[in-house]
């Protein structure tokens, strides 16, 4: 309950009501239930169900899990090849393992049970349509109607958004976005003799449009391939990924699931809250805009959501839930934020200067060991820039300078 001075009319009203059981929503009702909130999670689909995603796991990721998470790895990395669409291939390794990899139905299934076991009931197969702050379905301002599909009313205190990239609570939110990708992947099983050849490697491709790239992750008997690139160019994209797979020789393995997928990113004045409904995950457009990374961004924000939307919950009137509403959004600023203004910078120089980028990977240790920091989280891009001035002053130097570089020169293996 909310506290002691709850009524017995409160019984009907959850404190916390989180739409969306992926990382974001599952961290979220998590760290509201550990707080002793009556916490209740909506998830459309049955779970445990498939979403489109290469599954790395890096460092930031793995900090924000709950206590005792054991994560279910179908493979760890310790080298990652690079090339740039298709040639100039380079090795680098690390004793280290960089990130690990998993299917996201296992993923997300484990950190529903996790949050269900802080608490939180779950009730899958349930549409949201919408929420509403005012009106004959709430009554009264301390509370939010979240309307299902068939008519039923769910009250609560506050509300998370979670539901994804199309988020509906993202758009009663009025969240705002400034870059949108498509993701293409296939799951592709193969023979023990070609799944040992990736084993503990994955492969990053610099491809052919500007901000592409590819991925390889291996999964034990299923290669996870990717491509991602702007909306708009989608037949381009299609057919990266299809010349992608032939390059690879995979071409005459059968897909067992081929998905798409629309990343989002938030513009910088995009709101994440409205009334006692909070947004986060990629409900907000909080990814990472150069690799479009997610699922830390998904965990980070969730339970930051979760822990704020306990305090809206407490929150008496107007001015109180304007006040953590606020502080919630600085929380992400602070944090996210400023890893998505770096991305973003990021981005700008990549679509312009792939070559360099794979350049300095594949040939700079320094640029190979700040790659290897970030994804076992021994630090951050932001981090990188705020703390390195030679970092800061290269990346200011590459924002003014639109000349493409030279292509690499060499094509051979290169260890760590």
């Amino acid at each position: 309950m909310s506290g002691e001075n709850s009524s017995a009319d409160d019984v009907r009203v959850w404190d916390v009501v989180v739409v969306g059981a992926g990382p974001a929503g599952a961290s979220a009702a998590y760290a509201a239930a550990v707080a002793g909130r009556r916490v209740l999670l909506l998830e459309k689909a049955e779970l445990p169900r498939y979403k489109t995603c290469g599954g790395g796991i890096i460092g930031p990721s793995r900090d924000a899990l709950p206590p005792g998470f054991e994560l279910p790895f179908r493979d760890r990395v310790h080298a990652v090849t690079f090339s740039h669409n298709g040639r100039f291939t380079r090795t680098r390794r690390s004793k280290q393992m960089l990130f690990g990899l998993i299917n996201r139905p296992e993923f997300d299934q484990q950190l529903v049970e996790h949050a269900q076991k802080a608490g939180a009931e779950l009730r899958t197969g349930v549409t949201v349509q919408r929420v509403e702050q005012h009106g004959s379905a709430v009554p009264d301002r301390r509370t939010v109607a979240v309307v299902l599909q068939g008519g039923e009313t769910v009250l609560a205190r506050a509300v998370v958004g979670a539901d994804g990239s199309a988020s509906r609570i993202g758009a009663h939110v009025g969240v705002k976005l400034d870059q949108v990708d498509l993701g293409l992947e296939a799951e592709i099983p193969v023979p023990e003799t070609v799944a040992e050849d990736w084993k503990g490697r994955v492969l990053i491709d610099w491809g052919p449009l500007p901000g592409s790239y590819g991925w390889v992750f291996p999964k034990g008997d299923t290669l996870t391939v990717g491509v991602i690139s702007a909306r708009g160019e989608g037949a381009a994209t299609k057919r990266y990924l299809e010349d992608f797979i032939a390059r690879l020789g995979l071409a005459g393995f059968e897909p067992s699931l081929s998905s798409g997928h629309l990343t989002r990113c938030r513009a910088d004045d995009s709101p994440l809250s409205r009334g006692r409904v909070l947004v986060c995950g990629d409900a907000a457009g909080l990814v990472e805009p150069w690799t479009r990374e997610g699922i830390s961004f998904a965990l980070r924000s969730g339970r930051l959501a979760g822990e704020w939307a306990v305090r809206i919950a407490e929150a008496h009137d107007a001015v109180d839930t304007r006040r953590q509403a606020l502080n919630y959004a600085f929380a992400i600023k602070a944090g996210l934020g400023v890893e998505m203004s770096v991305g973003k910078r990021l981005l700008s120089v990549f679509e312009r200067r792939p070559g360099l980028f794979h350049a300095a990977l594949t040939g700079f240790r320094p640029a190979w060991r700040a790659f290897r920091d970030i994804t076992t989280g021994a630090t951050s891009l932001a981090e990188i820039v705020r703390s390195r001035p030679v970092a800061q002053r290269a990346l200011t130097a590459l924002d003014r300078r639109p000349t493409p570089p030279a292509e690499p020169a060499a094509e051979e293996p290169v260890g760590s």
